[in-house]
């Protein structure tokens, strides 16, 4: 393919081309259509694959010069690219000369921000601090206090006595909006814990005194965030009857209680706790030290990146701390200090950025692969959340849009990586509390490292945490992650359709009087 370019624009990482392609070359991909699609034609007076080329051109020409353009567009910016070599942060732009004619030269503008030339990785002498903490009896006794707690024995209460908070009612209930049953509104033997928190405000509290046999009218409102739109912010009443009460008994631990959690015994819980604290206690541990890798990186390495990625993972940054904002006591308060700190996450965002180039660099550079195999197995668990024609529909998308396939790979490579540093790392290992390593990690929060930050990030004093829109503390708390790089860039695709496990999640909100909204995923840590 021949075609012309003239560069038009470079301004840092950004280029521009006006981009020619010869008319023969789009007419001679026209040819080419007709002659895919002449064995399909039917034309009356015509045997099968026999139709003329001049009448296939006039009965369908329009989209065959059409799909000929694309071809020789796609095929040029390729082209373009190659020669040029540029490759591309997100997609290029691409703009037809208003005035194109079919018979014409096909005249483009192609705008597109280039990656960057990522400096070789310095990545010697890379000094990382192990914390190692030990399964904690006393957290495995607790844990196992919890679970009694949680796994309540209950036992009818005396009779025609009144229902108190902590009791369970066992109800029959039937729902009316605008004084019409709506679907999912009624339900029959259905367990509530009073006091739980369950079900939306105001139902549990009137059921409280309620006896065995009563009748009772519920009145609510579904709330504005209700997952099911034509009962959001409605008043609602419930017709309902209470068919028992009970009081909880509290379970004794000991070796029928672990039975009943499909145990062999006590010892066997104990154990499956402690393994899965351990399990939890070298997470923390891999995360703090990923922390510590990152900011050496980042400390280490200061080069351009694409505006284009950094506005993108600003906004999702962004749109991350808003939804989290909504959920806050005063949404509008919260949504005012993310603004405030906007400065602060795009900083955040250009760091992501930055270290996710240069973790693909470094990913490259020692041949780091994820195969095939573990790629089946991250679409089989992706899927997983899907049921049915979703779960296939959903398969064949990542399987047919690489940008969604990529998605999927990024955070397993991204860890593959990591280790290759681990390895390469100098780790001096040291006993701490859990109570130690969590606050080590949240210290980190308040502050982005990198090039001329001023912060001995091994030993200066932490600064203390970043306001409140920034990250809420949470038991596990995680590093801030790299954006995912050039790999990870979104598909113009539509997305498939939303996973089964979040309608029926809706319409188990509907047939109970009104389940409470699931809290939203944390926002993310702010450095």
């Amino acid at each position: 393919m021949t075609i012309k370019t003239v560069e038009t624009e470079k301004e840092g990482l950004k280029r521009a081309f006006m981009l020619t392609i010869p008319a023969e070359d789009i007419e001679a991909r026209l040819d080419q259509e007709v002659k895919r699609i002449a064995p399909q034609v039917r034309m009356p007076g015509f045997r099968p694959g026999k139709v003329p080329a001049n009448l296939i051109r006039k009965m369908h020409g329009e989209a065959l010069h059409q799909d000929a353009l694309n071809s020789a567009v796609q095929d040029g910016i390729q082209q373009l690219l190659e020669e040029q070599k540029v490759r591309p942060a997100v997609q290029p732009e691409v703009q037809l000369d208003q005035k194109y004619e079919p018979g014409k030269d096909a005249e483009l503008t192609v705008r597109v921000e280039a990656l960057p030339d990522v400096p070789a990785p310095n990545i010697d002498n890379l000094k990382l601090e192990r914390l190692t903490v030990d399964p904690d009896e006393k957290a495995v006794d607790e844990q196992l206090k919890q679970l009694a707690s949680s796994t309540k024995k209950w036992t009818d209460a005396p009779k025609n006595r009144a229902a108190e908070n902590g009791d369970q009612v066992v109800i029959d209930f039937v729902g009316k909006v605008d004084g019409k049953e709506f679907e999912g509104g009624s339900g029959q033997d259905m367990p509530v814990e009073l006091g739980s928190g369950g079900l939306i405000p105001g139902f549990e509290e009137q059921l409280v005194g309620a006896k065995v046999g009563d009748s009772r009218e519920v009145k609510v409102t579904f709330p504005a965030d209700y997952p099911v739109d034509n009962l959001k912010g409605k008043p609602a009443s419930f017709a309902v009857t209470v068919k028992a009460v009970k009081t909880a008994g509290e379970n004794k631990i000991d070796d029928d209680f672990a039975k009943s959690l499909g145990m062999q015994g006590l010892d066997q819980l104990k154990q499956v706790l402690r393994d899965q604290q351990a399990q939890e206690l070298n997470g923390l541990t891999r995360t703090h030290m990923k922390r510590q890798l990152l900011d050496q990186l980042a400390e280490r390495h200061d080069f351009p990146v694409p505006d284009s990625m950094v506005e993108a993972e600003y906004q999702n940054i962004l749109n991350q701390l808003r939804h989290e904002a909504s959920h806050e006591a005063d949404p509008q308060a919260a949504l005012k200090e993310i603004e405030s700190d906007a400065p602060e996450y795009r900083r955040i965002a250009e760091r992501r950025v930055r270290l996710g180039l240069l973790l693909s660099e470094i990913g490259a550079a020692n041949n780091v692969q994820v195969s095939e195999q573990e790629m089946n197995r991250l679409i089989i668990q992706a899927a997983s959340q899907y049921q049915g024609k979703d779960r296939e529909t959903f398969i064949r998308y990542v399987q047919q849009e690489p940008m969604a396939a990529a998605q999927l790979r990024a955070p397993l490579y991204e860890d593959k990586v990591v280790d290759v540093l681990f390895d390469k790392a100098e780790i001096t290992d040291r006993k701490a509390t859990r109570e130690e390593l969590e606050a080590d990690l949240e210290s980190e929060e308040g502050h982005v490292h990198g090039p001329g930050c001023g912060h001995d990030h091994a030993h200066a004093e932490k600064p203390k945490k970043g306001k409140k829109a920034a990250a809420k503390a949470e038991s596990k708390p995680e590093p801030e992650e790299p954006a995912k790089g050039p790999v990870a860039k979104k598909s113009g695709k539509p997305a498939p359709a939303k996973p089964l496990k979040e309608a029926a999640g809706a319409k188990a909100a509907e047939a109970k009087p009104a389940a409470k909204k699931a809290p939203a995923k944390k926002a993310p840590k702010k450095g």
